[in-house]
């Protein structure tokens, strides 16, 4: 700056200007004890990494609105994020250490529920509930086992197919018990006048497991990488998608009471197994799709919280007569969290903001004779990067081991009925839930926490319809850019075709998978539903409402 100004000024006034800045360069000297300098960040680049994920997380965080949130997870990628894919009933053989690595969860082994339950209900009257339900229930066995005619709804080929037949009656002994148990339990347990009960609903929950290792062919491209060549080997955060749809499930407007506090949850004696290879040596495969959080009902809806939920085990394949518990513990495990971890995001928490209380989910697992119940506590949602294995908070699993509600069925009687099966489920029932005195939302906006909130009628429709879109999973009308094998022979292995004429466009440079959600033409609006038809240029496209992610 001096010498620019000593060219431009003549040489009088070359001492005063020498005199202003030194003046003003002293007074300045004197000011800088009360000086905050920013901090040094770290540039290596790990933490340069670490820290663009941070500003993304935080940009979620302060989205008021539940649809807004998953619309932000969304932006990143066009065409979906390449996700685990999970799916109910779909247990590979061995995968239980998989299972409680990427859900963060401590399965206790004595096969019991939690001292919890029974302090619920006196013995006597549990008992006195158990002697007045089971001629009910062991009429609805006989006829769902012996009586019922399932011509109507079941087509003659599929008659002969076992596994639908048995499918059929798991789902109708689950139906009618359940409207059993509300009926006798409702006029003394009030809780249950005001549940909704949801008939194979659609459960599905997206949420990012680090700690896993990269796969032999990333690891070989990074090794090519000069710069990233010594970060070949690190842990990767993975995508992770679960799709289920239990036989029916009940929920309320208050959440079920914790069963232990979360300070006892971060006992590191409380060990979960860790499991870094690649889920695809497992048997599970990989996808593209839309990053989807649906609890059973859309956002906004009442009842909000979950009570109780029925699956059935019929769809689930176990290898041997050993493996069959830790398969539906593996199921369990997975049906739990994702439930609870669907319902806290509609509060406002995602996977990379954690809970600010603890979650209860009560799960029954069952094929219409054989029935384990599992309580699952939700105490943290952060399993991502070095939450992996940093993380002191613990998900809480207990579940028991499958016990048989009867023996068999044989001329019109129930031979070896089980008590004890009827009363653990009556105590799923009468576990009352409670309306916690913390603020239930705190990431989500005062008065704006749902879609339906804004006032702005064309911003609301477009994020509803946009938002729907995206949980339908629909594919898009342009499918993904992809190098076809001649391509990668010709073109980039070997390079034989030079005189090609370039079209696609990873022959540009540019990869069709980095595009985010908004890259996409706005939608064209018609001269004749313009604002004001007569400037040509304005009102051309429909406005856009994507979230800041």
């Amino acid at each position: 700056m001096y010498t620019g100004l000593q060219k431009s000024l003549p040489n009088c006034s070359i001492n005063i200007l020498k005199f202003v800045i030194r003046k003003y360069a002293v007074d300045t000297l004197k000011e800088t004890g009360d000086v905050i300098y920013p901090p040094i960040s770290d540039l290596s680049y790990r933490a340069r990494i670490r820290r663009k994920d941070d500003v993304w997380y935080n940009k979620i965080k302060k989205i008021e609105t539940v649809e807004e949130k998953l619309i932000g997870l969304n932006m990143p990628h066009y065409y979906g994020w390449k996700s685990l894919y999970l799916e109910e009933g779909n247990v590979p053989y061995n995968s239980l250490n998989h299972a409680q690595y990427i859900t963060h969860t401590h399965v206790l082994n004595d096969n019991k529920l939690p001292e919890f339950y029974n302090s619920l209900i006196t013995t006597e009257e549990l008992n006195s509930l158990a002697q007045n339900m089971k001629k009910y229930i062991e009429d609805i066995i006989i006829f769902e086992y012996c009586h019922r005619l399932r011509e109507q709804y079941i087509s003659d080929e599929e008659l002969h197919k076992e596994k639908i037949i048995q499918n059929a009656v798991t789902n109708a002994v689950v139906f009618q018990i359940n409207r059993m148990m509300l009926a006798a339990l409702s006029s003394i347990q009030t809780h249950l006048l005001d549940t909704e009960i949801d008939f194979e609903p659609r459960i599905e929950t997206f949420w990012f497991a680090g700690g896993i290792e990269r796969s032999p062919i990333a690891k070989r491209q990074r090794r090519r990488i000069k710069y990233l060549k010594k970060y070949a080997d690190d842990p990767i955060n993975i995508p992770v998608q679960y799709l289920g749809s239990p036989i029916l499930q009940l929920r309320h407007s208050s959440p079920l009471r914790e069963v232990i506090s979360p300070i006892d949850c971060a006992n590191p004696e409380l060990t979960i197994p860790k499991f870094e290879f690649d889920p695809r040596v497992l048997g599970y495969r990989f996808s593209y799709r839309h990053a989807t959080c649906i609890p059973g009902f859309w956002p906004g809806d009442a009842a909000e919280f979950g009570l109780l939920s029925y699956h059935s085990t019929n769809k689930s394949y176990f290898h041997s007569a050993y493996k069959e518990k830790e398969a539906i513990t593996v199921q369990a495990i997975f049906a739990s969290y994702s439930w609870l971890l669907s319902q806290a995001v509609y509060q406002g928490f995602t996977t990379v903001q954690d809970v600010t209380y603890p979650l209860v989910a009560q799960t029954v697992l069952t094929n219409g004779q054989y029935w384990s119940f599992c309580v699952y506590q939700l105490n943290t949602t952060l399993s991502h990067s070095e939450y992996a294995d940093n993380n002191p908070m613990r998900n809480m699993c207990w579940i028991t081991e499958p016990m048989p509600l009867f023996e068999k069925v044989e001329d019109g009687k129930v031979y070896g009925f089980n008590e004890d099966v009827l009363k653990t489920l009556i105590t799923f029932y009468i576990n009352r839930p409670e309306q916690k005195n913390e603020y239930m939302t705190p990431y989500l906006g005062e008065s704006v926490k749902h879609i339906a909130d804004i006032a702005d009628v064309e911003q609301r429709t477009w994020l509803e319809s946009t938002f729907k879109h995206l949980m339908s999973n629909r594919p898009r009308h342009v499918k993904k850019p992809e190098i076809y094998h001649w391509q990668k022979i010709y073109k980039i292995d070997n390079k034989t075709r030079p005189m090609d004429k370039k079209r696609d466009p990873w022959e540009f440079g540019w990869s069709g998978m980095k595009r985010r959600l908004n890259q996409h033409a706005p939608r064209y609006v018609p001269k004749c539903l313009r604002e004001n038809p007569k400037l040509k240029k304005i009102g051309r496209f429909a406005k856009q409402y994507y979230p800041d992610a």
